[in-house]
């Protein structure tokens, strides 16, 4: 082949190298073009509602991304409804769904088809603390208090909680083996609901986030007995731990982002570090201070091995309350 004409496929060749290129930088810059969907599956005012606005808010006013989030609650059967729906979009990256503890209640059911290997996890943002509340004018001032009435009459005690698999429910289910009976719970939309109704008088107690309960704790509605932390607090310094009482219960609400699985690598390598850098700003650090928030940061890979770990720990609860079951 004439030198000319190896010189002229040569050019060919590397302008079309460079137009790949060019096309995949421009893809990676426009990313987002359009408003991301933020999928909640709790109520409007529920923790992770609020945490995913407040997320949103600070992508939007740091211009850390081109496009805002919107996000959309999609309630109902103790989080089934919310990933169900997320499921149906596979590999699009203008969807992403603020996750609880419940995704690996609903991973766990073969039921549901919900697995670990439908999600790309993003990144963990916090540790919401439960805890042990009750109305401000309840009879039982300490935990001890609240424990002995309910052996006495467990039938006379119902706990508020947001899911029949989720942390609060956990929380009950240690409860329930150091306590050596069952306990009663009634489930609501979202942890605001929850606490709303033992406020009012409707149930005796929540295992609920501290987070979710602490306006009506402020506002002298509700009372914290106990926190499911390893140590203390600090904006509850005087209210004590469970293992401090004598009870091995520590438990929180993870609360990250994750996309479906499918997603393209630099969708997720875009919103990673959009992510990371929101957490970082001084307006999360103090959000996360007045929510009583273990303020933590797992990226995508990390959270992802964070979640097989729990996995495993909460097996013995999702066994005892027959998640394992396929259901008929």
């Amino acid at each position: 082949m004439p030198a000319p004409s190896r010189m002229r496929i040569f050019a060919c060749l590397a302008a079309g190298v460079l137009a790949g290129v060019a096309a995949a930088t421009a893809s990676a810059q426009s990313y987002p073009s359009r408003p991301i969907e933020l999928v909640v599956h709790t109520s409007a005012g529920s923790g992770g509602d609020v945490l995913s606005r407040r997320m949103g808010e600070i992508v939007r006013e740091k211009k850390l991304l081109p496009e805002p989030f919107l996000v959309v609650n999609k309630t109902g059967g103790s989080g089934v409804i919310g990933f169900s729906y997320f499921k149906t979009k596979r590999g699009d990256p203008y969807y992403m769904m603020s996750v609880t503890s419940t995704l690996l209640a609903l991973a766990y059911r073969p039921d549901v088809k919900i697995t670990l290997d439908n999600y790309t996890p993003l990144a963990l943002y916090a540790i919401d603390p439960q805890a042990i509340m009750v109305a401000a004018d309840s009879p039982y001032k300490t935990f001890q208090d609240l424990m002995a009435a309910i052996k006495r009459d467990p039938g006379a005690f119902t706990a508020a909680t947001t899911s029949a698999t989720g942390t609060g429910r956990l929380v009950i289910f240690k409860m329930e083996k150091a306590a050596g009976l069952k306990i009663k719970f009634v489930t609501f939309k979202g942890g605001g609901d929850a606490v709303t109704s033992v406020a009012g008088g409707h149930t005796q107690f929540t295992t609920e986030n501290l987070s979710e309960g602490i306006g009506l704790v402020e506002g002298q509605k509700l009372r914290v007995l106990a926190v499911t932390t390893d140590k203390r607090v600090p904006h509850a310094p005087d209210v004590p731990t469970l293992k401090e009482l004598g009870y091995d219960i520590e438990a929180g609400t993870l609360r990250g982002f994750t996309f479906t699985a499918g997603v393209p690598k630099q969708a997720v390598e875009t919103m990673e570090a959009a992510l990371r850098r929101a957490h970082e700003t001084p307006e999360w650090k103090e959000f996360a201070r007045r929510n009583l928030y273990q303020d933590v940061f797992l990226g995508s890979e990390d959270f992802s091995a964070f979640l097989q770990k729990k996995m495993v720990e909460y097996s013995e609860f999702y066994d005892a309350i027959g998640l394992g079951k396929t259901k008929k």
